[in-house]
């Protein structure tokens, strides 16, 4: 399958889905004005992706700064998704946040506490 990038914009966050490597990112802000318009179909095709993964290695790192209550329902669907694939697959979420950024910091913790079969790192980083 062909990786998508798609390069932030300054509602939208950079993209960047590695399915043959099965390393994705997302980093920047998310407040685009139509959440289901820039992530529906990414969200469907990493769906289908993770689906036909059995007994794979997958990297999944969110670097966001910023996002609205919009993004987090889609975050939550994520979360989700990696949690199903991580009953076949050695799935890893990183949640890199900037140091002294508490709400960050604080919503990596709750999506998280919701992981049972996926590998959960909270990541504190210089802030830029």
């Amino acid at each position: 399958m062909d990786s998508i990038k798609i390069d932030a914009t300054e509602r939208s966050p950079a993209i960047d889905f590695d399915f043959d490597g099965n390393v994705f990112q997302i980093s920047g802000e998310s407040y685009p004005e139509d959440v289901t318009a820039f992530y529906g179909s990414l969200m469907e095709t990493l769906e289908a992706h993770l689906a036909e993964q059995k007994g794979a290695t997958i990297s999944f790192t969110f670097s966001l700064i910023y996002f609205n209550s919009s993004t987090a329902k889609i975050l939550m669907g994520l979360f989700e998704m990696f949690d199903e694939a991580g009953e076949n697959n050695d799935v890893t979420v990183t949640w890199n946040y900037e140091a002294e950024d508490d709400n960050m910091q604080e919503m990596g913790e709750e999506f998280g506490e919701d992981l049972e079969n996926a590998k959960f790192v909270l990541n504190e980083v210089a802030a830029n």
